[in-house]
């Protein structure tokens, strides 16, 4: 056990302390009364973890969700008690959906209703608050004293951190916060960290053997990143059995350089598999339903089943599985590795030359396609990905957010884990400039830009995010993909327009985003952010990006917007 700083004299200043003790560098917020107490503490006492100002609660949660996916471990959002929880339910649920560790705190008006104030104190205490999100969360408390809440907040650290990962919430009652303690032991973290689950051997036995005499494996991976040395291990796998690996694209899995990389290819690898091994797919049934003629062996290594709840179908559709093998994917990869060294070289070679083929085809059919986009206006997606591969190539760089439609990704050079974070989870409007946010605070000092591939209409959810990372100076590079459009619903306009018979004319009503059209460029400059555009011309297009990267690459945010195509 070790002691908390003696000074300590209300219950907030020795639960921030626990925080930092507990390795928490950051708290996401939007100020509000019900949390006074804490954030008097975070401001005062010495190493408590920094305060992080957003200007939406929206926005905080956010920057916790991509802080965590960035660093590895969760990071702190605070939200002022019903009110404030409500606006960031959305973002909890991003989070939850996206199986993301994050410490949510928040407060309450007095538990003592004859403490409360008249009016506010009463629209703003429920019974029990943590109501709100329990269906989205994966545990949840309000502690009644000092002492219970500072085991509540390592429970809920530990809860968060073991697999599978997923936001947990304790509310803070103002009591609590507020009333006068003494210093008192704080629990040593070591002693509360999650244990990892290890394979079943005659499962991996099992899997092995089916790996090894299989015509045509295939290795799909989903959010395996999550897991310690997953990748690693993933990758000296398929090259053991000369097996191809599709990256269904939750977190960066298998890196673009790798010759055994057939992302994009899934029609002609799993159309052809006789075996399918899945690492941590969430959405497995959806994933192989086409592919059912013959029907391959499936084997799965996931921990999902043990985070199935029932208010919301986010575990996807029921997918029979063969071989079952419930274990964190990292250890259950590297019994894989052991048990399949004995493949003979011929066998995986023949394999291996199969998918090099496909890959050859593929990535000349991609060049193909940028090139006869390359002058096109609006400006293609191609386009766009490239030039901004040559701005950003010699840089270390994440991409935070975003793909332009997967194009990022077959043109650009996605080699470290960690390159790519992945989408929201649970298709929440408004994720991506906070959980920009919370990368470039998880790399905060290493020099390296975080990318912001942004979405126009998902950007006017969260603009104030922009005045956090000027408040901040954090690395940004906002590059807006402005097709003036909510387009995914404009497409579906257009099929129910043609279902229907009906003309074409109308699909953009009520989902344009002209008339007028949004300045960008503006709206950041009044945030406090460099800016340029909008880009129309493709030609313009390296000439904007290098000043963008040199302004980021000297600390601060740069946001550019570009008129491009929808898709």
């Amino acid at each position: 056990m070790t002691s908390a700083d003696g000074q300590a004299a209300f219950g907030s200043d020795l639960l921030v302390t626990l925080l930092a003790h507990l390795g928490i560098e950051y708290v996401a917020l939007n100020p509000g009364a019900t949390f006074r107490g804490l954030h008097d503490s975070l401001v005062h006492v010495e190493g408590a973890p920094a305060v992080v100002t957003c200007l939406h609660e929206e926005i905080a949660v956010a920057a916790a969700h991509g802080y965590a996916k960035a660093a590895g471990h969760p990071m702190a959002a605070a939200v002022h008690d019903v009110v404030g929880l409500q606006h960031a339910c959305m973002a909890v649920y991003n989070a939850w959906c996206d199986r993301v560790p994050l410490l949510l705190l928040g407060g309450t008006g007095p538990v003592a209703a004859e403490r409360r104030r008249p009016w506010i104190d009463w629209i703003h205490t429920a019974l029990v608050q943590g109501n709100h999100v329990r269906d989205f969360v994966k545990w949840d408390d309000q502690p009644a004293s000092v002492a219970a809440a500072v085991e509540s907040i390592v429970r809920a650290h530990k809860l968060a951190t073991a697999a599978p990962r997923a936001p947990t919430y304790v509310c803070l009652p103002v009591e609590v916060q507020e009333e006068p303690t003494s210093a008192l032991d704080l629990p040593d973290p070591a002693a509360y960290r999650p244990a990892r689950t290890g394979p079943d051997p005659a499962a991996v036995e099992e899997a092995a053997r089916h790996l090894r005499d299989a015509r045509s494996p295939v290795i799909v991976l989903d959010r395996a990143a999550d897991y310690v040395g997953a990748l690693e291990r993933a990758a000296e796998l398929a090259h053991i059995l000369g097996a191809p690996m599709i990256d269904l694209g939750a977190r960066m899995n298998v890196s673009t350089e790798d010759p055994l990389d057939l992302t994009g290819a899934e029609s002609d690898v799993l159309g052809s598999a006789d075996v399918v091994l899945a690492v941590e797919v969430l959405d497995l049934e959806g994933t192989l339903h086409e592919y059912t003629h013959p029907r391959p062996t499936r084997i799965h290594i996931s921990l999902a089943d043990s985070l199935v709840g029932s208010w919301t179908s986010d575990y996807q559709r029921l997918a029979a599985v063969d071989i079952p093998i419930a274990a964190d994917a990292g250890l259950a990869l590297d019994a894989l590795v052991e048990a399949c060294r004995g493949v003979p070289a011929r066998v995986a070679a023949e394999r291996a030359e199969r998918a090099f083929a496909v890959r050859a085809r593929l990535r000349t059919e991609w060049q193909r396609a940028t090139e006869a986009a390359w002058h096109a206006s609006p400006i293609s997606l191609p386009r766009l990905a490239d030039e901004l591969w040559t701005a950003l190539s010699s840089r270390s760089w994440v991409l935070a957010h975003g793909t332009l439609d997967g194009w990022a990704r077959r043109r650009w050079q996605w080699v470290a884990p960690g390159s790519y974070l992945g989408t929201s989870g649970g298709g929440g409007i408004g994720y991506g400039p906070g959980a920009a946010i919370g990368a470039a605070l998880a790399h905060r000092g290493d020099s390296r830009i975080i990318v912001n591939l942004q979405p126009d209409g998902d950007l006017l959810f969260a603009p104030s995010a922009l005045w956090t990372m000027a408040n901040l100076g954090l690395p940004i590079l906002n590059v807006v993909w402005n097709n003036r459009s909510y387009y995914n619903s404009e497409l579906h306009a257009r099929r129910i327009a043609k279902h229907r018979g009906r003309p074409q004319d109308r699909v953009q009503v009520g989902i344009g985003i002209r008339d007028p059209e949004v300045d960008f460029a503006g709206l950041a400059r009044s945030y406090g952010v460099w800016a340029e555009g909008p880009v129309i011309d493709p030609r313009d297009l390296p000439a904007v990006l290098a000043r963008a990267v040199d302004t980021v690459a000297n600390g601060g945010p740069a946001l550019i917007d570009v008129v491009a195509q929808p898709r």
